[in-house]
């Protein structure tokens, strides 16, 4: 694969041309993953609103019919619904591990296995969230082992 790169003017729209055989889905997954890399997200403090890029969020958690999305110190409310981040985030980094949680994999320090199947993950701001069993094998998956 050859990968080129241009030094824009100032002024002139980014652009990127991928000229392929065919779309696979790592292709895919990879052009996804361009379009939602930039994308920011409302959400809501007790101040107002900011905007929050997702690949500062450790997780996404449904609690009390509220999302919140907890970053490394601070914890924001999402006015989307679980099932709808997933949808918007599903050929990125996050990926359901429960009913109730989406978690970021970049932000995973290590996994732990525990009792009846379930897997408990360490994140990098040192918080624990537990994988429920019937995720595990996606989780494997989109971790290659």
């Amino acid at each position: 694969m050859k990968i080129t790169i241009e030094t824009l003017p100032d002024g002139a729209e980014e652009e990127i041309i991928i000229r392929s055989n065919s779309l696979d889905s790592e292709l895919m997954e990879l052009i996804y993953a361009l379009k939602s890399g930039r994308s920011k997200l409302a959400a809501y403090t007790e101040d107002g609103i900011v905007r929050l890029d997702c690949r500062d969020v450790y997780y996404f958690e449904s609690v009390d019919n509220k999302v919140y999305a907890y970053c490394e110190k601070n914890v924001y409310e999402i006015k989307q619904k679980l099932y709808e981040l997933e949808s918007i985030y599903e050929h990125s980094d996050m990926i359901r591990i429960s009913k109730a949680m989406i978690v970021n994999v970049e932000k995973i320090s290590k996994i732990v296995p525990m009792f009846n199947g379930r897997l408990e993950a360490v994140l990098g701001n040192g918080e624990r969230v537990v994988i429920s069993r019937q995720y595990v094998p996606e989780l494997k998956k989109k971790l290659g082992v």
